[in-house]
């Protein structure tokens, strides 16, 4: 019966200081944290660490559930992983209790306002950034191919496999660049 806490935050100017301070004034033995995007869980190596590492009667504790997840078919899916192996899920600033019909359906809407948060968010950049561009202010990223040294080379009949290893780039970028 360990209690394990797991902390996240998405951007390294983040820090995981208070998180950690609420996971060991709930009782967590171990706390495992990481600077990673919550929108997948994918690259998540200490939440896999975490996972793999809980044994039945053991509790996963987070402070808010966005910290374990911000889309709902990946906290569905890590709630599952912890149903199947006996271990209960807690939130130190949220009522979440797994253990019963109320907790879960609680659970789930929690899961459904993280990804709503999200996509706003996703909306809000997007619509900043055409009002950007509309403006003249935002013009994208400099591009990372030098297109005018692929077309030379092209030019001088070195093939796209050629090109594409001496700039170390992929060829399917030479072929963009070439028919570009």
């Amino acid at each position: 019966m360990t209690k394990i806490g797991y902390a996240r935050v998405s951007t390294t100017d983040q820090d995981c200081s208070l998180q950690e301070a609420a996971l060991l004034k709930a009782g967590c033995e171990v706390i495992r944290s990481e600077k990673r995007s919550g929108i997948s869980t994918k690259g998540r190596d200490e939440l896999e660490t975490v996972l793999s590492f809980l044994r039945p009667g053991d509790t996963l504790v987070v402070t808010k559930i966005d910290r374990l997840a911000r889309s709902l078919g990946d906290l569905m899916g890590i709630v599952e992983r912890l149903q199947a192996k006996g271990v209960a899920l807690q939130a130190t600033d949220q009522n979440v209790d797994t253990s019963n019909a109320a907790g879960k359906a609680f659970l789930q809407m929690l899961g459904v306002f993280a990804e709503f948060e999200t996509n706003l968010r996703k909306e809000r950049q997007l619509e900043g950034i055409a009002k950007a561009k509309v403006a003249g202010i935002y013009k994208g990223r400099k591009p990372s191919i030098d297109a005018a040294k692929v077309r030379e080379m092209q030019a001088e009949g070195i093939g796209a496999t050629a090109i594409a290893k001496a700039l170390g780039i992929g060829r399917a970028s030479v072929y963009r660049m070439i028919s570009g």
